[in-house]
């Protein structure tokens, strides 16, 4: 097997520039790296993980903990911590949560065990033990999606986030919804204790607030962030005296669940009911009629968390932070409005 000395004398650079460029302990020339790395390539020289983690104490690995992977919108994260991972010379640890305050501690747990350098986590509506176990042992980790108030950290030592923008979006739907005529909007809202779903509820009040439309508490249901739930919420709506004329979905699974449930009641979007969802996802431009949705930027938010982790592992030391992405609205027609050209472009939310 070539060893470094073997690379060095290849590159026609110092033992101490291979080790600089393989470990990442020190900024090198482009063309120096480049160099180095084209040597490694021409030897077939595979640098010995375990022992530089014996030496640096430092695996190059980060843990990954984000429950329901078989989203969409999780898998374009996915994407965007993998991508940003591998081109910082990071491997990745993968686990689901499932959504169990109880599970997510030992998900944790094991990644810790396995000596990842940080993690990413999109944390469970109770996180208190997940919280407790990456405090007690000082874990560096970003919380994703899901972000984490102070009350919830209780004397835990307070964590990076990133995520979207979640409230403001969600207003500008059932704004937009009003401007329509409609008086009675519906939401369908997520899994309770999630961030994501207090936001977007502040949000859709927010919304009624701007157009002058009081707030009904019974055509705020919620969908449990499933398709099933969204399903049986939808369907309960519909059983009231004076039902909504339109629709939020505040989730893409939760998407897939509401428009079951007109269906079954004979209802057409957005004939009888007009429709708005968030999240935007692949299929959502193939629905008939095409969905009018926000599209958070998914993998901008994945490579952004790891650079997030990676700056916390560069300063310790360094205050905690949260930073949130714009989302955009995607004007589509379920929503009531005339058919539009498509255009490359959208606009961003706050």
């Amino acid at each position: 097997m070539a060893t470094m000395a073997d690379v060095a004398r290849s590159a026609d650079v110092s033992v101490a520039t291979v080790s600089h460029v393989l470990n990442g302990t020190r900024p090198v020339l482009p063309h120096t790296r480049q160099a180095v790395l084209d040597a490694v390539e021409e030897l077939g020289c595979t640098p010995n993980t375990l022992a530089r983690s014996l030496v640096t104490s430092r695996t190059r690995s980060i843990g990954l903990a984000v429950s329901a992977i078989s989203n969409p919108y999780f898998t374009e994260i996915l994407r965007g911590v993998e991508a940003a991972a591998l081109e910082h010379g990071y491997s990745l640890l993968i686990a689901d949560p499932h959504d169990d305050p109880v599970h997510e501690r030992k998900v944790a747990q094991l990644l810790h065990e396995r000596r990842v350098d940080g993690m990413i986590v999109a944390p469970s509506a109770r996180p208190r033990e997940l919280l407790a176990h990456l405090g007690r042992h000082r874990v560096p980790a970003v919380f994703l999606d899901r972000l984490v108030d102070a009350s919830e950290a209780g004397d835990a030592p307070r964590f990076d986030q990133v995520g979207a923008q979640s409230a403001e979006p969600t207003a500008h739907l059932v704004t937009h919804l009003a401007a329509l005529g409609h008086r009675r909007i519906a939401l369908v809202a997520g899994l309770p204790g999630l961030s994501t779903t207090t936001e977007r509820i502040t949000g859709y009040r927010h919304g009624l607030a701007a157009a002058g439309l009081p707030y009904d508490e019974r055509i705020l249901v919620h969908g449990g962030s499933s398709p099933a739930g969204a399903e049986r919420a939808t369907a309960g709506l519909l059983t009231l005296g004076s039902r909504p004329t339109a629709l939020v979905t505040a989730d893409n699974a939760m998407t897939i669940g509401a428009p079951r449930a007109l269906r079954t009641h004979g209802l057409s979007v957005p004939g009888d009911i007009a429709l708005c969802c968030f999240d935007d996802f692949a299929w959502a431009d193939l629905f008939s009629p095409r969905l009018t949705a926000v599209a958070q930027p998914s993998r901008d938010i994945g490579a952004r968390a790891v650079r997030v982790l990676l700056d916390r592992l560069a300063h310790p030391d360094r205050p905690a932070r949260t930073e949130r992405l714009p989302c955009a609205f995607v004007h589509r027609n379920s929503c009531g409005c005339p058919e539009e050209p498509r255009r490359p472009a959208r606009p961003d939310l706050p």
